[in-house]
């Protein structure tokens, strides 16, 4: 399972977790966590409409890149979304689809260092392999 977000660092996770998939032979499973921002809705921001478009283009550029690499690098896949805290809603989606293997993306914030970065706390869950790819 690879955590996606759109960031760079969550494209090179998925560029290695499809790496892993392939030579497996496993499934990949492609998880977005919507977040989900109480204070938002209450002062009129659209954010259901916005984690949905955010859903729909990673789903575009991953179906997109595997259109390209088709014939070449064959990896099966699956989508899947979930609403809540990433920690929680990667935690939940491990569980829920049975992951034999988490793979995330590197934190690009700099004050996750010192709070922990959504990667630290699934390494410390140690409930799963968890690869950071940097």
């Amino acid at each position: 399972m690879v955590g996606m977000d759109g960031s760079e660092a969550a494209a090179r996770a998925a560029a290695y977790a499809a790496g892993l998939a392939r030579r497996q032979n496993a499934l990949l499973a492609i998880v977005y966590v919507q977040p989900v921002y109480a204070g938002a809705a209450a002062l009129g921001a659209a954010v259901n409409e916005t984690t949905e478009e955010v859903a729909g283009e990673l789903v575009r550029e991953i179906r997109a890149a595997a259109e390209r690499l088709r014939g070449v690098f064959e990896v099966r896949w699956q989508f899947h979304t979930f609403r809540g805290d990433p920690y929680q809603g990667l935690v939940k989606a491990a569980d829920q689809l049975k992951a034999d293997a988490v793979v995330v993306g590197a934190s690009e914030q700099a004050g996750h260092r010192i709070v922990g970065s959504v990667a630290v706390r699934l390494v410390r869950a140690g409930r799963w392999p968890v690869t950071v790819v940097p």
